[in-house]
This record gives C-alpha cells, structure tokens and sequence, in this order.
C-alpha cells in the first residue's frame, strides 16, 4: 500500500509492505552516501539490513531512551557527517522508534540547510504516528520537542515484519496512537480495535487505517496552524505525565492517561476499556499542581490558556480553549 502525504514543503510516499526492510535500497536511490541512524534498543539486524543495500551506509547506533533525544546526540550525527564528508545529494536514514527519527530527521534538517532523510520506523508507535509530518525536534531543559523543525522524509517506509520483535508492552503503547486518531476520526476503525479478539489479528488493518488518518490532516495542515493539532488528544496531560515520570512510563502510556481527562462521559468508558484490555495505566501518581508545573510550557499554550482536544462522542472531536482553574480540574481525573 503506498499512501501520499501533501504539503507546503514537499510531497512524499508512505509504503505500507510486510518484508520491504529487506528490499529497501530500491527506495533509497542509488550512487549517495546513506548514514544510517538507530539506537542499541533496536534489533542491530533492522540497520544492517538496510546498510547491507546502500552504496556506502555506515551505521551510527545512539544510546536508547528520551533522555538522549538531546543536543549532545544531535551533534554527534552532525559530526558523523561533516567527518565523512556527506554533501546535500547524500542521505540520513532512521532506523527506530520516535526518538530515532526526530533525532536523525533534526540532524537531516540542519546539515547543509536540509539533506534528504528516510524514516524506516520499527515500533508500532513510529509507524502510526511520529514517522508521518515531518516534525523532527529535540528536548531541551527538561521539555519534550521543545528546539525542533519541520523537516519532511523524502519516504516512510513502514514494515509490519519489524514489529515481530518487538515487546507487548511496546506493542501497546503504539496501539495508543491508534486509538487516539480513530477516536478523533474514524468510528469505524475504534469499533474494528474494539472487536478484534487480538491486536494481531488487525494489526496490518490498523497501521493502514491510522496512518491514513495522519496523512490526510498533515496534508491539510503541514505546519500545525489548525486542524493538525487534532493529533494532540491526549497529549496536553500525557507530556505532562511523561515529563513528571521521567521515564518510569513510555510516551503513548501517558497519552492514554492524558486522553480520560479530555474524554465525555460517552467517549471515556471505551477508551478506558481499551487501554485496560492491553493493560495499559489508566491514571496518573502525580497531582494537578505537579503536572500544572509542565503544561504551563506546553507549545499550545497561550495567553487565553491552553488549547487541548475534547472527544465527547467516539469519532468526533472538538477544540477547546480552557482557563488554568478549569484545565486544573479536568486534570485531577487523570
């Protein structure tokens, strides 16, 4: 399946194909360099696999976790390619999760004023989400995606094979993602992850399905000015969380506690429902004031308070612009 994002910038494709890490160099181009980013929690055989095709594909591995979505690993990509000489016909390609690509896409983006980057996401979180949109960013003092750009993939190519090694905690969080674009979007697809008996058994269905939900709001809106800010349900409280765990909680467990509390009574009974199916934390150890400390920086926030998502019906959405009391309210439920 090969879907198209449009936007101000560019326009690429996304292909959806089980087995196409193994026939990757056709997409890539022949005859440039290829620096080939990934990080030590992903199966080394993922970057080999990609390297083993390209002309010249060295591999750069970076320590896992958020923590290292930082400016010291921004510059050690950067030095990657001045060292090696890389030019603007040459490539950055990631290999990983979200922080690999907004790191590797951020590096793409400032050398040389942008070169060509690939995202070849292997976690059901990447595929879904942060691989699509080209925003690419890095955390700074303690705010997640706070210095970033956007920064379109020349292709996303996204291989549901890859997800085979992947842990079921992992495996779930991804699925959060999912679940918040269909709940936002698409009916149809929430009642599909509803009823399935196992992920396994929609998998490919519902990578195909939130993807195109991601692609078609990024074409209608590249750059966040509108109807792309849909993509943040759940997410005002669930950085919050994420930033007060420091890490004890992976990114879409937080954006599954921090979608309840923007959820009506019609909406939250089956998201909740979901998340406990896959086992997945439905509330948070931290109180309002704590998580009030984070969202006060949070990039939606303005001088009339802070814009969030509301879903009150499971495939309809609204914006809502609320005041500190009440957004303190809302957030004593999660």
């Amino acid at each position: 399946m090969i879907l198209k994002v449009h936007s101000t910038r560019s326009d690429y494709d996304i292909l959806i194909e089980r087995g196409a890490l193994g026939r990757i160099g056709a997409e890539l181009g022949s005859g440039r360099r290829v620096l080939v980013v990934t990080d030590s929690g992903v199966p080394p055989q993922y970057a080999e696999t990609v390297a083993r095709q390209c002309a010249a594909g060295p591999v750069l591995t970076i320590p896992q976790g958020e923590s290292h979505k930082s400016f010291e690993s921004l510059q050690t990509i950067l030095s990657v390619l001045l060292e090696r000489g890389f030019t603007r016909k040459d490539a950055v390609v990631a290999v990983g999760g979200g922080v690999v690509g907004d790191l590797a896409g951020f590096a793409a983006a400032c050398y040389m004023r942008g070169i060509d980057f690939y995202n070849v996401p292997t976690t059901l979180l990447a595929q879904v989400d942060s691989s699509v949109g080209g925003k690419t960013a890095v955390d700074f003092q303690g705010v997640k995606n706070i210095v970033g750009a956007f920064h379109d993939p020349r292709k996303v190519v996204i291989d549901p094979d890859v997800l085979q090694t992947l842990p079921p905690r992992l495996l779930h969080e991804g699925l959060v993602e999912a679940i918040k674009m269909a709940a936002t979007c698409d009916a149809a697809l929430f009642a599909k992850i509803e009823a399935a008996a196992r992920l396994e058994d929609v998998l490919d269905e519902v990578i195909a399905g939130a993807v195109r939900i991601k692609a078609d709001v990024v074409s209608q809106d590249p750059t966040e000015r509108g109807l792309r800010r849909v993509l943040n349900f759940g997410h005002t409280v669930g950085h919050a969380v994420e930033a007060a765990a420091g890490g004890a909680l992976y990114h879409g467990e937080c954006v599954g506690i921090g979608m309840l509390p923007m959820a009506g009574a019609e909406a939250r009974p089956r998201i909740r429902a979901l998340l406990e199916r896959y086992s997945l934390p439905v509330a948070a150890d931290f109180g309002p004031d704590e998580l009030m400390q984070y969202m006060i920086h949070d990039k939606k926030a303005g001088d009339g308070g802070i814009t969030v998502v509301f879903v009150d019906r499971i495939g309809s959405f609204e914006f809502r612009t609320l005041d500190t009391e009440l957004l303190r309210t809302l957030v004593s439920r999660a």
